[in-house]
């Protein structure tokens, strides 16, 4: 077994001292973050160290299956929600590695073959030469590291096989996350963000004070978050317009993620958003004097521009409105990325600010 560790974050340790303090303060929450696994379907070991962070506050912090709930004195007032898988493999035979969102057991319903054929035919060449580690599934705990030497989707199976090197001891069912760090440069920082920067936004909230409701869901990515977060409305028979979903949204360029700051939208492919909670984010954007733009409106625009038809997507958000007939509904609230499910998703400076500095003028 390697005992090699993790190095230090060098390169966010060289930069942050030219940050905004509150940037700093966030940062200081989201970098050990991201040096925790959480491969989806094995986020065990993550929820524990949110609830470990959490506990430490005056919160009152449940486990439920697949989600985590951290509860403030005034509970009903909003409702934050963000998932905490992230993309990564996992052992499914001797020296062999498969995409772990899309292995057998972890598809979920929502994704169809096209959609997933569609999804591994984009990431089938990103990985080469990438530095993974493997854990223990259930504690975290750190076995050693290796290096993607390829990647290739099996046409049988259905799925991204990988060959990985250093890794060749592992037994079956073992997870394999991507060697994770913040980098912070040129305006920009990058890492896995989807979607471990909504759950240190979620904790930095409470950190400030925010009294309501947290939700930190698992197995997003394999399209079975919602179900837990439904599962756990319907628990305490709850019913709201109020429930606020953070993750990242990825853009083709540069320069359309950098077109706005906070990424809000009126709808997906399952129907309507709230809109009293939507107009209530343009308000405060528009009062702080912060760029926001509508994914829905984007999407609607580049299909009409370059003649295809994206579909809209269906969100955690749009399939618990869908499935409720609405009584559970509210907004999104996203941080434009490129480079989405890489280990090198990027997002600006202005962007992270932007929502850090929403979130706070909207929930504390």
């Amino acid at each position: 077994m390697s005992t090699n560790q993790p190095e230090p974050d060098s390169a966010a340790k060289h930069t942050n001292s030219h940050l905004d303090p509150e940037l700093n303060a966030f940062f200081d929450i989201l970098k050990p973050l991201i040096r925790e696994p959480s491969v989806v379907g094995n986020e065990h070991s993550f929820f524990r160290v949110l609830r470990r962070e959490l506990e430490e506050l005056d919160v009152e912090v449940q486990n439920f299956h697949g989600v985590l709930v951290a509860q403030g004195k005034r509970p009903n007032d909003l409702y934050l929600s963000a998932h905490i898988d992230r993309h990564g493999l996992l052992c499914t035979g001797p020296n062999e590695f498969e995409y772990a969102a899309f292995i057998a057991a972890n598809q979920g319903e929502n994704m169809t073959d096209s959609a997933s054929a569609n999804m591994l035919n984009q990431i089938e060449n990103r990985f080469q030469g990438e530095r993974v580690q493997a854990h223990l599934p259930y504690t975290g705990t750190y076995l050693g590291q290796g290096v993607i030497t390829h990647a290739y989707i099996c046409p049988r199976r259905k799925n991204l096989i990988f060959e990985v090197d250093g890794l060749d001891y592992l037994q079956p069912g073992t997870p394999i996350s991507f060697l994770d760090r913040l980098k912070i440069e040129n305006g920009l920082i990058s890492c896995q963000l989807d979607n471990v920067v909504s759950a240190a936004l979620i904790l930095y909230l409470f950190r400030k004070g925010f009294q309501g409701t947290g939700l930190f869901t698992a197995q997003e990515e394999c399209g079975r978050s919602w179900r837990f977060a439904l599962s756990w409305f319907r628990r305490q028979e709850i019913e709201t317009q109020r429930l606020l979903v953070l993750d990242t949204s990825p853009y083709a360029t540069r320069e359309d993620a950098d077109a706005q700051q906070i990424v809000l939208r009126r709808k997906d492919a399952n129907g309507l958003f709230s809109e009293a909670i939507t107009l209530e984010l343009v308000e405060h954007c528009e009062k702080l004097g912060l760029s926001y733009g509508f994914k829905d409106e984007y999407i609607e625009r580049q299909n009409k521009t370059l003649g295809r038809s994206l579909p809209l997507g269906r969100t955690e958000l749009g399939r618990i409105a869908s499935a409720t007939d609405g009584a559970i509904n509210g907004a999104t609230l996203q941080i434009p990325t490129t480079g989405y499910h890489t280990a090198n998703e990027t997002a600006s400076l202005s962007a992270i600010s932007g929502i850090l500095t929403l979130l706070t003028d909207y929930v504390i």
